[in-house]
């Protein structure tokens, strides 16, 4: 990460100044802001709600273990919507033209347990700049024995990867809560020079460490004074909702770059054989466009195409401007990758997962 990676322009096409055009266009003419709207505003209100009024009734006493239970398993369902439909526009800038509104809504990740400053560099300046590429790309990173790139050593035990996959996925938020902001807490602030001083640090640990105590109390503690329930009662009240979050997220996440026909570029001497927004495309696919309930719980995260070439607009939009990039990517002879169904794009992580734990290289098709 101590190095730096380019994008030759040696082929550059016009390409994205086009598409940016193009998509320009389309909110002039409409006459309708790149932000949040009546839809978003609605969909906000849902998704807190999914996590919050469940964790009331639970407070409340009235309900049996099994419906606590049940409630935590919503709250879950909750946590990744949070994440995925307010916390990541928020995040992105692409909420509001309000920056200050942009900033509260996304430490709505702080208050479900993580940490916003540390998700805007992982995700919005790693992950988006460096999509798919070893060693930058955090997102594809070697962790919990998963090989979720070519370009990592294949072990003997990642054959059996397919099996343990999907419930390491499920732990994800649980460890994102517990040591992930931690560990990143020292690596960012090393890697980006500006914010490497002592009071710096002091403050961005203290803001952490802050924002982990206001979580813990409301989640365990609380709970813990007003129910009486024994710790172990609690405990699996507490995994339930990182468990069935963490998988609803990470596999969502998975589906837009780990999956038959993504590539995953190597840079030659520091620099990527394409120019950025080609880059994108190249490692980038969606799923699903046409099921509108997955579209409204996900936060548009299965129109990715869209995202990564314009993260600054909301993703309410997406469904109304996939048509004009993909025309545009075919023009231009540009891969528009596309899982027509959340079934298939299931089944090509799952294919790809295989492949990455039996062969130690791949030959990715490009055919979607």
């Amino acid at each position: 990460m101590s190095a730096t990676i380019k994008f030759s322009n040696k082929n550059k096409t016009d390409f994205h100044k086009v598409v940016t055009q193009r998509v320009e266009k389309y909110f002039a003419e409409k006459g309708i802001s790149k932000n949040a709207d009546y839809r978003m505003v609605f969909k906000t209100i849902v998704m807190f709600s999914l996590y919050f009024i469940p964790y009331a009734f639970i407070l409340s006493g009235t309900l049996s273990l099994a419906s606590m239970w049940l409630s935590t398993v919503v709250m879950g369902l909750g946590l990744a919507g949070i994440g995925m439909s307010v916390m990541h526009d928020a995040n992105h800038g692409a909420y509001s033209n309000k920056s200050w509104l942009n900033q509260v809504l996304g430490y709505s990740l702080n208050i479900v347990g993580g940490d916003a400053f540390n998700w805007k560099i992982q995700h919005n300046q790693l992950h988006h700049t460096y999509t798919n590429i070893h060693g930058f790309d955090q997102d594809i990173r070697p962790r919990m024995n998963l090989r979720l790139t070519p370009a990592v050593k294949r072990n003997w035990f990642h054959r059996f990867q397919l099996v343990y996959a999907f419930f390491l996925y499920s732990l994800q938020t649980f460890f994102w809560v517990i040591v992930k902001d931690f560990m990143q807490f020292d690596l960012y602030l090393q890697f980006y020079s500006s914010e490497n001083n002592k009071k710096q640090k002091t403050i961005r640990l203290l803001n952490i460490v802050l924002f982990k105590a206001i979580y813990f109390f409301y989640i365990l503690v609380i709970p813990a004074i007003v129910l009486h329930l024994a710790w172990w009662q609690l405990l699996i009240g507490f995994m339930t909702i990182h468990m069935v979050g963490g998988l609803v997220l990470t596999t969502i996440f998975q589906l837009a770059h780990i999956v038959e026909g993504t590539e995953y570029p190597e840079p030659v001497n520091g620099t990527i054989d394409a120019e950025w927004a080609i880059h994108q495309m190249q490692t980038t696919a969606n799923f699903a466009p046409r099921n509108k309930l997955l579209t409204f719980y996900v936060g548009g995260l299965n129109y990715q195409v869209e995202h990564h070439l314009f993260q600054r607009i909301c993703h309410v939009h997406y469904p109304a401007i996939a048509p004009i990039v993909e025309q545009t990517a075919k023009e231009y002879g540009v891969p528009y990758l596309k899982n027509e169904t959340f079934g298939s794009a299931v089944a090509s992580h799952v294919s790809l997962l295989r492949k990455l734990g039996l062969q130690e290289t791949l030959h990715m098709a490009t055919d979607f």
